[in-house]
């Protein structure tokens, strides 16, 4: 028998509850979880719920069951490593490394590799599978990312976030030519014809994405984003609304080819900036951009 505890942050408001634990505890079937609702075995902030509740922000969910989740095993992999101190470590994490294990993908992750760097003394408010996380970018967007060492850090961090008192600036090369700054503000929510996209819809959360351009790259611009809140593919699915999605996108882009390989798009989180947990003091950490990424720019600027 194992007990997990998950809390709910604020990009997963308003989903039912079976879908958000089937979602964080990929290993679990939704109708497994349903059946853990009716037995009383999944709880709510200490009491039964139904089926059909809804998850709040800050809604701390304990699920007990006798399933066995696979072990996530500590790797060796490198990690470049911006800052660490006892609360936390922000890692620059390259394209194409998975964040989290998920069915199928256990090893590999930035999880596997965190737990060898630290010995296994991660947070673990999110479950086994999601040691230390207490956010995450795409598999294929490269940069910051805070990485918690235990609950105290892990909530200050996770409060931060829901408050968006944590600063995310992002460098991003979109398609076609864009000229100085704006804001969108447009609602993000689940595309009604593929669950694993999102769209802009009215029915979505409210979203916000400052934009700046930095350098036009011709066919390409190089801007800069400040993200206000932290929807799911919030940059990729904004620049696309305004019809300058990302080069290299393949899931939003408009399929323009780009001077080198992207490994996917181009996005990168620049620059992550905190409050830390012991010190109160304000921290601002910076992700170099990939070689792929200067290259582009060289590329496009000869």
């Amino acid at each position: 028998m194992k007990e997990y505890r998950l809390i709910v942050e604020e990009d997963t408001d308003n989903e039912r509850i079976d879908r958000f634990v089937c979602d964080a505890l990929a290993d679990l079937s939704r109708s497994y979880i349903q059946k853990l609702i009716e037995s009383g075995d999944l709880t709510v902030n200490g009491r039964s719920t139904k089926q059909s509740y809804k998850v709040r922000k800050g809604d701390v969910i304990t699920v007990i069951t006798d399933t066995v989740i696979p072990d996530i095993l500590p790797e060796d992999i490198s990690l470049d490593i911006l800052y660490e101190d006892d609360d936390l470590l922000v890692v620059n994490k390259p394209t194409g490394m998975v964040v989290h294990p998920a069915p199928g993908h256990y090893s590999g992750t930035l999880v596997n590799a965190v737990m060898y760097h630290c010995c296994g003394n991660l947070s673990g408010i999110n479950g086994v599978m999601r040691p230390g996380i207490v956010h995450r970018i795409d598999k294929d967007t490269s940069g910051s990312l805070i990485i918690c060492k235990n609950d105290r850090a892990h909530e200050c961090i996770a409060s931060q976030i829901e408050n968006h008192t944590i600063a995310r600036e992002y460098r991003a090369i979109v398609t076609g030519t864009l000229e100085g700054e704006g804001v969108i503000d447009r609602p993000i929510g689940r595309s009604a014809n593929d669950r694993k996209k999102m769209c802009v819809t009215p029915s979505g959360k409210r979203a916000v994405t400052h934009y700046e351009a930095l350098r036009d790259l011709g066919r390409f611009t190089l801007i800069k984003c400040r993200l206000e809140t932290g929807r799911t593919h919030q940059i990729r699915v904004h620049m696309a609304s305004i019809n300058h999605p990302v080069a290299g996108d393949c899931v939003y882009g408009n399929g323009m080819k780009t001077p080198v390989e992207t490994f996917g798009q181009a996005l990168h989180a620049y620059l992550i900036g905190f409050t830390h947990p012991s010190t109160g003091e304000y921290i601002e950490i910076t992700a170099p951009l990939p070689d792929y990424f200067e290259n582009f720019i060289k590329i496009c600027e000869k």
